[in-house]
């Protein structure tokens, strides 16, 4: 990791000094108090000789520090970020582990994007930490390129569900309640990390290409069942499109309360009980939210300036839905998206939005736009060659820009970088919209 690694979007967040290689995460939770103990540990490697090194954490009270299984030399916790000094400093190159004893009330944490992180909701708990938010329940280097592996171990009040990343690979009744602990062996970014409690019915979606369970209130069963039914028609196209679908497997929860806006995270999606209606009224949202395993979760941004590369696929995605499913050439809904957005104000640069336009719709569907554009300038053929060879070349890695418009142009014949590179920027790259 590199200085360069310290998000300009979010300079607050992460140190350039190591990289996370593994969290294992124990946690304690009463949602009747909203009380937290916790613990957890990091195993990580050193990008320079340090003597000492900061996680970030929100809000919490640090009980204890050890690296290597040694008592910190001293260790001070601030409101947004943990300063550990080892009794030793670590050797450039060394692979170290830090453990952390925390506990309090876990809440949100404010940012220019709304409240992020653990929150309550009327009877359980919602984890959406993009893009900082992941403090707010666990010491984390809070970066999108710090990918790691996890082990989560939930302990709650039994009666209650606890859903999380990855695979449940035990569940056991304990003094405390219930136990239930997750294992994610793919490489996944800080702000993914998610813990989901509820009062939750599950079943499997049958014939699906991977499994898929659904979780949700008691009430919304048939409405669920309904809604979420064209979730294994969605994956099969989604996986002849950009590839083989990157984890084992696909979660969905539907929370007991209304949600603003849906929410992804690693190998799963979260919406509210507004989101179900029984007559398929969230088709759209249910696409954008499964293409982000692909573009967002699997393929992850290095740098929040480039989330268009999440987003404009996500979106994207939706049009090929509408496509396949509805009829609707992905031809008309660009250009029903471009006519939208040549009547707002030209004031954003997809490519470099800035820190409060982040999730700018137009950001969105100008990405959207890019892609459609080059699908037009190359075919289709050639398109979605492309777009396998991206998922299959950064699987469970960082992307950047040039990583897209490489994996395009090298399905040209011949290979024509440049053009490819000239259609993108023509929409991310300047203000002014260009017509299709």
């Amino acid at each position: 990791m590199s200085a360069s690694d310290i998000d300009p979007y979010t300079p607050h967040s992460g140190d350039d000094g190591y990289r996370a290689g593994r969290y294992d995460l124990a946690l304690e939770y009463r949602v009747a108090t909203n009380r937290l103990t916790a613990s957890a540990t990091i195993t990580a490697t050193a990008a320079r000789a340090l003597d000492r090194f900061t996680l970030d954490l929100h809000g919490l009270s640090v009980d204890g520090v050890t690296v290597d299984g040694v008592r910190a030399r001293k260790y001070s916790n601030g409101t947004h970020k943990l300063t550990v000094t080892p009794a030793v400093p670590i050797e450039d190159g060394a692979e170290f582990t830090v453990a952390v004893r925390y506990r309090g009330t876990p809440k949100p944490l404010r940012s220019t994007w709304g409240s992020l992180g653990w929150e309550e909701l009327a009877d359980g708990v919602i984890v959406a930490s993009q893009p900082i938010g992941a403090p707010s329940w666990f010491p984390c280097n809070d970066l999108p390129s710090d990918k790691a592996t996890y082990r989560i171990q939930v302990t709650c009040e039994s009666g209650y569900d606890v859903v999380a990343n990855g695979t449940l690979v035990g569940r056991e009744p304990t003094r405390a309640g219930t136990r239930w602990t997750f294992e994610v062996t793919e490489p996944m970014a800080t702000y993914l990390a998610t813990v989901q409690i509820g009062r939750y019915r599950t079943h499997r979606v049958r014939n699906a290409p991977v499994p898929t369970t659904l979780h949700h209130p008691a009430d919304l069963q048939h409405a669920v069942r309904v809604d979420l039914g064209r979730v294994r028609d969605m994956l099969a196209l989604f996986i002849d499109r950009f590839g083989p679908y990157p984890f084992p497997e696909y979660g969905v929860v539907i929370t007991d309360d209304e949600l603003e806006i849906p929410l992804e995270a690693h190998g799963l999606a979260v919406f509210g009980r507004n989101h179900v209606d029984g007559h398929h009224g969230s088709d759209r949202l249910i696409a954008h939210e499964l293409a982000h395993q692909w573009f967002g979760n699997s393929l992850t941004v290095r740098r929040w300036q480039d989330i268009w590369l999440h987003e404009g696929f996500a979106c994207y995605a939706e049009w090929i839905w509408a496509e396949e499913h509805d009829g609707v050439p992905a031809d008309d809904s660009a250009r029903a998206h471009r006519d939208r957005i040549a009547r707002q104000p030209e004031d954003i640069v997809v490519a470099d939005p800035g820190p409060a336009a982040m999730f700018d719709d137009r950001v969105y569907k100008r990405g959207a736009l890019a892609l459609h554009a080059v699908r037009r300038s190359i075919g289709d053929d050639r398109f979605f060659a492309g777009l396998r060879s991206l998922t299959t070349t950064f699987r469970h890695g960082t992307v950047e820009p040039s990583d897209v418009v490489a994996s395009f142009a090298s399905t040209a014949v011949p290979a024509d970088t440049a053009a490819v590179r000239a259609i993108v920027d023509s929409w991310v790259g300047a203000a002014a919209v260009p017509t299709l």
